[in-house]
């Protein structure tokens, strides 16, 4: 379900890694946890902030 969501929302970025990260980016919006910047996110996602 997310996966068809980040499609219509990022599926207009010319790069395949822009909708990758930005995919990455939602999943990490909906985890648990307190802070919703990015460098928490990606440790919970186990993934390079960058």
């Amino acid at each position: 379900m997310i996966e068809q969501f980040a499609a219509r929302m990022f599926g207009g970025f010319a790069r395949r890694d822009q909708r990758a990260k930005g995919e990455l980016y939602l999943r990490g919006l909906m985890l648990d946890g307190k802070r919703k910047s990015m460098q928490p996110m990606a440790q919970r996602l186990g993934v390079d902030h960058q």
